[in-house]
This record gives structure tokens, sequence and C-alpha cells, in this order.
């Protein structure tokens, strides 16, 4: 019996994974789903029955199991480089011109085989005699993170290559999430009062990173492979379009419109080309990928320290839209600034449909000439923020209004104030609801107190039944409070109390930053933290004391004087306290951080990290992030796509770190 279902259980491996190379690779399913289900129940049967039999490139795999510790770093055998960048066809023309020098004056056409270039997760995936062994992150290009367990639950991520593959191979490409997916995926999030994706390729990249499989498992991902890293046992193919064919037989999925063109005209066509279907597709692409296609070629020409001088990322301009501003209405922060925020009428950008864009300061709407009712440009700003770029004033036909600033608080009705210069406009009422449900959010945000699942419509419910009034008051929140609320089942109540009891032991620094201080940074925080040393000091240091602090000004320092010797902050601190909260000691030399006194700029879209992750890692090494270029700045963080942040630092004589570079800095400061 055994020996028969041994025979069986490969019978129906090999038949599943046809029909995934079918239904996922080639979009030609050939099986009915009724048909697979019935397999698949089968193999599941077999395997529990003999779990000694249960393979790692088996399909029943591809579901995952959670995991509890963080990923393990993977160091790749050979970096995954990342691209150069153009935007013209002269920039172009120039990285084929450097070619032609490098190679000593090579006077044929190139030919080079051109792909779309989508916005996703560079990973690489090993695989031994066949069966995927490690897939990891691209990381800095030399370490990556091992997201194996994630990676097998993508079915175009084959577990077993087919055909005859080599002994070794490290296969490199791309997770993608299609727009239609990304959209319900964010929609799922909404309704679990959880944050949203800014665009697919963070979707993606969030999934990948999950430390549950299931999570990744339940999103649907795609991989598509563009080129390979190691390979033993074989060959190397003469070319990328070899490479290409090689991958396809392995099983891997590769996108449709590659192109082998010959001559920049030819590639600029092909740009052309992919630039005008560009809205068409349901993967977000963001410029084309122009590879030299002999290999002997690329060998010849190498690589710059950080990227190959045979391939290059021809990047698409940034996606503007048409549409109407139909509103303009006023959001107020946890500081009390009034800040104007357009309605749009809904339009898609980039595959994200756009509803709202800040717009400032009413000093902004007044340079741009913005109006209600006016037809404007949209884009995302870096692909990512919705920014209102520009009026249509041809499109005016007099029924545009005049838009200006409150003269009271659109939640309070206070009467509002203004800064010397009218550009800031406050709200002085420190118990306007509306401050009072951003403080809280931020006290509760990822980088403050860190208490997962507290989002802005879960903080909407505890303020709306009256169960919390102030930060403090979500270290009183019990299972049974929560349970009643909405969308809110046993499991989720449980992670939430768990969470707050978590944030009762956050680092004094955090907590100083958590509590919203007007100009208090995590930075500034840091420095206050390892000044003082515990809250009671901080909070008894007069407005003389605070002022001698390194980089505390005037402004800070009077803020944090203010802001401590109000009655209302003691009575927090004290319910706090009296909750739980630990507010634990932080010794002087804390202060003595590695990048201590240095400032950063970031500029441009770095591979292994968000802005945010980036300035949490330079902020926690005690550096500061500021927003603009000045003789003041030690260092501009690079990545692609860097700007005019990029030209100033050179022209200042400022330090440039390139993405490795940082990265290098990063473990030297810990």
């Amino acid at each position: 019996m055994s020996s028969s279902d041994k025979k069986r259980l490969e019978t129906l491996r090999a038949r599943i994974r046809q029909a995934d190379y079918e239904y996922y690779i080639l979009d030609r399913p050939t099986l009915a789903d009724e048909e697979y289900d019935r397999l698949f129940d089968q193999l599941l049967a077999i395997e529990k029955a003999h779990p000694e039999w249960i393979t790692g490139d088996s399909p029943s795999q591809r579901v995952g199991s959670p995991i509890d510790e963080t990923f393990a770093p993977v160091r790749h055998a050979q970096p995954l480089l990342s691209l150069g960048k153009c935007t013209t066809p002269e920039e172009f023309a120039e990285f084929e011109t450097r070619g032609r020098r490098h190679l000593g004056g090579y006077d044929e056409a190139f030919r080079y085989s051109c792909e779309p270039k989508f916005d996703g997760l560079a990973v690489e995936l090993t695989y031994l005699d066949g069966v995927l062994d490690v897939g990891s992150t691209r990381g800095d290009g030399t370490t990556g993170e091992n997201v194996t367990a994630n990676l097998r639950t993508i079915r175009s991520i084959p577990l077993r290559l087919a055909g005859s593959p080599p002994p070794l191979v490290d296969v490199r490409g791309e997770v993608v999430l299609g727009k239609r997916a990304f959209a319900e995926v964010n929609r799922a999030r909404e309704e679990a009062d959880l944050d949203l994706f800014a665009n697919p390729r963070n979707a993606a990249a969030g999934s990948v990173r999950q430390l549950d499989p299931t999570v990744t498992a339940s999103r649907p991902l795609q991989f598509l492979a563009y080129g390979i890293g190691r390979l033993a046992g074989t060959p190397l193919p003469a070319s990328q379009t070899e490479i290409l064919s090689a991958l396809r037989g392995w099983g891997f999925r590769i996108h449709e419109d590659v192109r082998s063109c010959t001559g920049a005209e030819e590639v600029r066509e092909y740009y052309e080309d992919v630039l005008a279907r560009r809205d068409r597709s349901d993967l977000e692409m963001d410029g084309i990928v122009a590879k030299v296609d002999l290999v002997k070629l690329q060998l010849e020409l190498g690589e710059l320290s950080r990227t190959p001088r045979w391939a290059i990322a021809w990047k698409f301009p940034p996606q503007e839209t048409a549409t109407v501003i139909e509103a303009i209405q006023v959001q107020v922060g946890r500081t009390g600034v009034l800040t104007p925020v357009a309605y749009l009428r809904p339009v898609q950008v980039g595959g994200v449909e756009v509803r709202r864009a800040t717009l400032h300061n009413q000093e902004e709407i007044r340079r741009k000439d913005l109006k209600i009712g006016d037809h404007v440009i949209v884009r995302r700003a870096g692909d990512v923020i919705p920014e209102v770029v520009r009026v249509l004033k041809e499109r005016r036909r007099g029924a545009q209004r005049e838009f200006s600033m409150p003269d009271r608080c659109p939640v309070c009705s206070t009467p509002v104030v203004r800064d010397d210069e009218a550009v800031a406009v406050r709200c002085p009422n420190l118990a306007c609801p509306a401050q009072v449900r951003e403080r809280i959010y931020h006290f509760a945000a990822r980088g403050a107190m860190d208490i997962e699942g507290l989002g802005i419509k879960m903080i909407d419910q505890l303020l709306e039944q009256r169960l919390i009034t102030d930060p403090a008051d979500l270290f009183k929140l019990e299972r049974e409070d929560l349970l009643p609320l909405p969308l809110v089942g046993e499991k989720r109540a449980a992670n939430i109390v768990s969470a707050i009891g978590l944030a009762r032991k956050r680092p004094l620094a955090r907590i100083i930053f958590a509590l919203g201080i007007p100009n208090v940074g995590l930075h500034t925080a840091q420095i206050l933290a390892a000044e003082f040393g515990s809250i009671d000091r901080l909070m008894a240091a007069d407005l003389e004391r605070l002022g001698e602090v390194r980089e505390v000004g005037p402004v800070v320092a009077s803020t944090v004087a203010q802001f401590f010797a109000s009655p209302k902050t003691r009575a927090v601190i004290a319910k706090m306290r009296a909750l739980g909260v630990e507010f634990p000691e932080a010794r002087r030399g804390d202060g003595a951080l590695p990048l201590a006194g240095k400032t950063f700029v970031l500029t441009g879209t770095l591979e292994g990290y968000t802005r945010q992750e980036a300035q949490e890692k330079i902020e926690r090494q005690g550096g500061r992030v500021t927003g603009s270029v000045s003789s003041r700045t030690d260092y501009v963080v690079a990545g692609s796509e860097p700007g005019s942040k990029l030209v100033k630092a050179r022209e200042l004589g400022v330090t440039i770190l390139d993405e490795p570079q940082f990265e290098e800095m990063m473990k030297h400061a810990r």
C-alpha cells in the first residue's frame, strides 16, 4: 500500500506542478479549479498519512507556516548591482558612447535585450539540483534577508525546476503585485484599520518581508525572472536572450514584452512603445531596462563600484493626470497647525486612485494660484505622494472660487493664531478634539510607542466610545473594552492588549518623542534623554538649563519648558506612571552615539529602505535628518533619481554616500 501511495504522491505532485505552470506562468490553464482542488486534497491526505515523505519542493509547502524569528542574513555569492539611470535619448547615447570607449572604440552596433522595468522587490533564488534551496531579498546588493518560507508561497516561483536544470544556479527577478490586486489588498487593510501601502512596490516588499508566510500566501504576488548569478555545471549562455530562454525552459515566467533592439534608435522606439502602453498594464512600470545582449561583451565592459557598464534603466517621466479640485478642506494636526487639503475628483495616477493632495499652506495656494473648481495636473511625487503640480488656467470659465484659511478652527471654533510670516495658522486650544485625536495617533505610532493595531480608525472608535481621552488612557484598555467594538474579535483584542503591554517598557527617548512636544523629533528626544537621564530631571529643567543643551536652540528650549510646565502634561505623565509605564532612566553616556552631531539629507529612492526606515536608522545612532542641503550638512545619502539635492551637495562639497556606503556606515555605527 505504501509503495502505491508513494507512486501516486509523485504523480500528484507532477500534475499539480504542471497545472501551476500553465496557470501562473503561461496564463493558459488546462485543469478546472474543481479538479485542481480534488488533486490537491489527495496530495495533502497522502502527506498527512506519511509526513516523512514531505519534501521542500512539494506543492503543499507553498502555504507556509509562521516563523518567529527575524530574517537571517544571506550573503550573495555575486553582488546584485543597482542599475545606472537615464531619462533622455541624449543620456542613453552617452551610456552607449561610454561603453564603446571602454571597449577601445568598438565600432559595431550594440545589440540590446530590452524589457520593461517593473517597480517591485528584487530577489534571488538559489536552486541546488533543481530544487529551491534559499530565497533572499536584494538587501544592500551584497547581503540580503532570508525570506525562503515566504517566497515558496508565490505560485510563479517553481519549487523544482523543469527540464534539465544545472546543479547550481542563482535566479534573479522581481516580485510584483498587480494594480488590481494592490487595490484589493489596500481595501482589506482599510477595513482592518491598518496603514495603507503607498504603492504596489511597497505592498510587494511588505508582503515578502512578513514574519508569517501565510500572510504572504494570501496576496496574489507574481515573480518575473530576468537574469542569473552563479551558474555551475553548465556553460554560461552566450547572450541575455539565451539566458531568458533558459529561464523560460526551467519554468519561470518571463514578461512577454521583451525585445531585441539594435542600436540606440531601436531602443528609443521600444521605450516610447512601452511608455505609450504603460497605463494599460496591470503591472507598475517605471521605465525600461536595456542590456548589452552578448555576455562576452558584458564581461569585457565589467562594472563600476555599484552599477554594470553593460545595462541601464531608462526611466519614465513621473505620471501626471488632469483632474478637478472639488473642494478644499482644512485639517488640524496634533500641534494645532491647520493644513489645507485638496479633495480631488478621483483619478488614477500610476495605478493608484488619488482622491486627496495636501496643499501645505495658504502661501502655497497663492503661489500656484489654485481655486476650488480648477482643473489641475496631479502627479505622484517620486511616484508616491500625490501633488498638485499646476492649474490649467485655460479651462477656467468663471465658476471657480477663491479659498482662504478660516479665522476659527474648523473643529472646535477657537479663533486661530498666525505666526509673524502668516504661513502657519494654528488652533491654540490644546483640548481641540482634532489635536487630541492626532496626539494619540502620534503617541501610538511606529517610532514612538509603537502600539501595533492602534490605527486612526481604532483610535476614532475609542474616542467615540469615551474609552480614552488622552494618550495615558491607552494603558487602561482591557480585552473587555475592545471586544464590543466593530471588527474586533478575540485575537485582535488580545494582540492590541499585548502591544500595549510591550509599550510600557519603551526607552526614555521614545517616550519623550511620543509625548508630541512641538519641534521635538526623535533625534532631539534622544539628545534630551541622554542629557537629563530621567523624565523627572527633564521636567524640572528651566529655560536656561534647556538652552545649554547641545543642538537645542531657543525655540526648542522654550517649547519644551512650556510643555512640561503645563499641568495637563504633568497629569498625563502621572497617569502613565500609575498605569505601569516604566519611564526607564537613560545613561548620560547614551548620548555618545556614533553619529551624534552629524546631519544627513536623504534624496532619491533607496532599494533596501523606505525613507522612514533610513531616517529611523540614522536617528537611532544619534544622527539627524533634515530636508535640505546646506553647508552644515555632513552627508547626503543618494538613491536612484536623486534630483537637485545631489547637485547642491556637489556644489557645496558635501560628502555623498551611495546606498552600499550608507549601509556600511550603519554597520560600523552599531
